[in-house]
This record gives C-alpha cells, structure tokens and sequence, in this order.
C-alpha cells in the first residue's frame, strides 16, 4: 500500500498511526469496562495520551523502518490490560472486547474516507487521510489475523475446541517478539503476503469508494 514517502509523508505517517493505534487500545478499554471489567481504567489506560500507549520499538521503530524499506508495516501498541474473567458473557465478552480494534480501525477509514471527499481539494489534508485510511486498513487486517496475542484470536479463542485453545494460550504466553518472528517468517510467503495485501487493497477500495 505504501509506496516511497517523503520527509513530509513520514511525518503523517507517524501522526495517523499514534492517533490511529491510540484510539484502537482505548476502544478496547472502554468495551472491557462496558462489559464489567474495568481493569483498563484502574491502570490509567482509557486516555488519549498517547505515552500511555506506545512501544517505542513495535509501535515506532518497527513500522517505520519497514516503510521505510517499502515494506507493508507491522504495527502494535502497548496492549491494553483486561481480565477475560471480569467480563460479562465469558470467552464471548473477552471476543467482543479484542474484536473492538479492528472495528474501531474500519469506522476510522471510513470517517477518512468522508473526510477526504470533503477535503479534496486541499492537497496537503488528502495525503493526510490517504494514509490514515491506509494505516487504518492495515491495523483492522493485521488484527484480525488469528494468532495470539492478535485481536482476532479472540474470536477463534471462543469458539475453539479445548485441545485448539491450549495451543493457543501456549502461542501467547511466548510474547511479542515470538509473534513477530512468527510474523516475519510468514511474510516471507508469496501466498501468504500477496493474501493479507489482497484483502487489505479490497477493504481500501470498498472504504474510499464510500
């Protein structure tokens, strides 16, 4: 989706992807004390601040280095904390509070997508939201892929059988960086990269179509 960015690119780059991935951790927060957990709130965690988000390397260094590679970036935020326990409706609440981000991240494109329609004619402000729409589309996609401590395992998490989510709590408890070799390796695969930025142009051209 990136091509070669300016200085200037970079720089909104950086701002779409703080405001971006800041309001994806807080919806997570909010829908987990929605739904009776406010462990997020007690620890400080549902604010716009975004110093109360950020990973300098997996939120900063990472993707800007990728980009900068002209790679599609691999981002993430500082996990917001809950407690699958203290939610209301078991695994099925603890699905709907991962399943937030990714649907914070389309209600964004989408809000860009209206916004730049609005601002077409102010050059600075559209390439602005081209990337925010674009940032917006690789955090929904990228979130949603099924391995742990990703979004979209939560979903699986709930409707897996018992033997699939041991592997699963096996997988998270390895951390980050074992998800990011995980990562690296699978985006090695012409199938696998061609798939995941597949469905990424599609999302982008259903959103900017709006």
């Amino acid at each position: 989706m990136f091509g070669n960015l300016t200085p200037l690119e970079i720089g909104y780059f950086l701002i779409a992807l703080l405001i971006s991935m800041v309001i994806h951790e807080v919806m997570h927060g909010v829908t987990a004390r929605a739904l009776g957990d406010t462990t997020a709130a007690d620890m400080g965690r549902i604010t716009l601040n975004p110093l109360k988000h950020i990973d300098v390397v997996a939120t900063i260094l990472l993707p800007l280095l990728l980009v900068i590679l002209g790679q599609t970036p691999i981002m993430a935020a500082k996990p917001v904390p809950f407690n699958p326990s203290r939610v209301k409706f078991g695994d099925y609440g603890a699905a709907l509070v991962g399943l937030a981000g990714p649907v914070t991240n389309f209600v964004l494109a989408i809000i860009g997508s209206i916004l730049i329609h609005l601002a077409s004619g102010n050059l600075q402000v559209a390439t602005f939201l081209l990337l925010f729409i674009q940032i917006n589309v690789i955090l929904m996609v990228f979130n949603l892929i099924p391995i742990p401590p990703l979004d979209g395992s939560r979903a699986v998490y709930a409707l897996a059988p018992e033997s699939v989510r041991r592997v699963m709590e096996r997988i998270e408890s390895m951390g980050f960086l074992f998800l990011l070799v995980i990562l690296l390796i699978l985006f090695q695969l012409p199938g696998v990269a061609n798939g995941i930025g597949s469905i990424e142009q599609s999302v982008y051209n259903f959103v900017i179509a709006l």
